[in-house]
């Protein structure tokens, strides 16, 4: 009984997904284990969360995620099942199992906000932990954020596009499994959708949820019209009849125009009601349903559309003057369909040595976009202060400062001649990573995914247009300080002399 009163206190805060690591994960703490044992010196280490290319062609993502690491390492710990599972693969000692059993993270984390707009090769999480702490918590990690960050960005893509008419998410069916169809909805509302048709999301995280109904409601009534009849009835402040289930025009529609007549008649006001389309040219098929609608009185009746939609689409159905202002997205955003993967890396930054200094530590590749940034960094993003707009981001050494109140010179770290001077006091400067973890406390305070959402929109409007176009957008400058560049220079030069 006590062990299931622990396991129901644990499920209040989250699951233990301890054991969801890579297997080599286990066998590198161990060896980390090992050589600290022989040299008697704890090893420290700094690891950076970062990506290296934005998805779907954006100039940048949303990060999203968050309060899901959070959850998770504050479950952090190896149970008894676990530790007897481990045991008997043979691999590990019992002294290292034995560490194991009292295991717990006692690191420091820190993060750049939910919602956020996040750009390539800056840190999104850092972790500055004992080595096989920050080692092992390095996959949940990627995995929780990965997902949660490609679809918030892809929800940003669709509600730019959609410039601002209503969008929903309309995917759980089609998602990859329940956890992505839960928190996939949760990013996608980060991202900027409006809703969800995900019942459980909206009970877990609080957001709003809709939806009408099916074609099987349609085709259990013996005729169209007595189906949207009994679904007036039933809902008549919020009725959005689906029209295309026999014919759309000569029928969908008309029956539409018929109920709400009736409902007219009957002294309904409905606040809310309207039509959706699923299938067929929806730009032409909005606009003669919504000539039909108009020209029987019903000038403030919702025209949606389901069916296939992104970002594409809905510019080009808009382009088009389709005249739809509800859009349930579902699929190609649950699953981000042309981009199913965001490809963020966890990369060592920097570790403690044999006498407890800090040591900078850099990745090399013959591909240059694959060379770590080295050392433990912030990140700072600079604003006009005239417009507001976001300027540039700046990663910089951790004992670096910015003082908004002198001049400012950044450059490209690639292209390092390609340069821009901010004046003092003419910009704002922001340090973006914010800590989560200290001492392995939480210091992080949980926001409700409304105010995140919220925030992200507001993140979202600090960028100028130019960067948010759906293809060939301008990109946004990531630069890196001079004392780091300088520091990733001379080490490239010192381990390939």
């Amino acid at each position: 009984m006590e062990n299931m009163e622990n396991m129901d206190t644990m499920n209040n805060t989250g699951n233990n997904l301890t054991l969801l690591t890579d297997f080599y994960q286990l066998t590198m703490m161990q060896a980390y284990h090992k050589a600290q044992q022989v040299s008697q010196t704890p090893q420290y280490a700094v690891f950076d969360m970062f990506y290296r290319e934005n998805p779907n062609q954006s100039a940048y993502a949303i990060i999203a995620g968050l309060e899901q690491v959070v959850e998770y390492i504050q479950n952090l710990h190896f149970t008894a099942d676990d530790i007897s599972y481990l045991q008997d693969m043979n691999v590990f000692s019992a002294d290292f199992i034995e560490y194991l059993k009292g295991f717990r993270f006692t690191g420091d984390i820190y993060a750049i906000p939910e919602g956020t707009v996040v750009f390539p090769n800056e840190p999104l999480i850092k972790v500055k932990a004992p080595i096989q702490e920050a080692q092992l918590v390095e996959t949940a990690i990627l995995n929780i954020v990965n997902h949660q960050s490609l679809i918030a960005t892809k929800a940003a893509r669709i509600v730019w596009a959609a410039a601002g008419d209503t969008v929903l998410e309309f995917g759980l069916r089609r998602a990859q499994g329940p956890d992505a169809g839960l928190y996939g909805a949760r990013a996608a509302i980060i991202g900027g959708c409006h809703g969800t048709s995900n019942v459980l999301a909206g009970k877990r995280f609080n957001v709003p949820v809709g939806g009408t109904h099916a074609h099987s409601w349609i085709m259990s009534h013996d005729t169209e019209l007595n189906a949207f009849r009994s679904y007036a009835k039933m809902y008549p402040h919020n009725c959005i009849l689906l029209v295309d289930t026999y014919d759309t025009l000569r029928n969908g529609v008309p029956n539409a125009i018929t109920v709400f007549s009736e409902m007219r008649a009957a002294g309904v006001e409905s606040k809310r009601f309207g039509i959706r389309l699923d299938s067929g040219d929806m730009a032409y098929l909005s606009k003669e349903a919504r000539r039909q609608l108009d020209a029987a009185g019903f000038t403030n009746a919702i025209i949606s559309a389901s069916g296939d939609l992104d970002e594409y689409l809905v510019t080009d159905l808009k382009a088009q003057g389709a005249k739809i202002s509800l859009w349930g997205v579902g699929t190609n955003l649950i699953t981000s369909k042309d981009y199913p993967a965001f490809g963020g890396v966890y990369k060592l930054a920097a570790e403690t040595g044999t006498t407890g200094e800090w040591l900078p530590r850099i990745k090399l590749s013959e591909n240059p976009i694959k060379v770590t940034n080295p050392a433990e960094k912030k990140v700072f993003r600079l604003y006009d202060v005239e417009t507001g707009k976001a300027k540039a981001d700046l990663v910089t050494l951790v004992s670096e400062k910015i003082a908004a109140t002198s001049d400012l010179t950044i450059f490209d770290p690639i292209a390092p001649w390609k340069r821009m001077t901010l004046r003092a006091n003419e910009f704002t400067a922001r340090e973006l990573l914010q800590p989560v973890f200290l001492s392995g406390k939480c210091v992080y305070s949980p926001t409700s995914v409304m105010e995140i959402r919220k925030n992200s929109i507001a993140e979202q409007a600090t960028l100028w247009d130019e960067y948010k176009r759906l293809t060939k957008p301008h990109l946004f400058p990531v630069d890196l300080s001079q004392s780091l560049y300088d520091l990733k220079q001379k080490m490239i030069h010192e381990i390939r002399a």
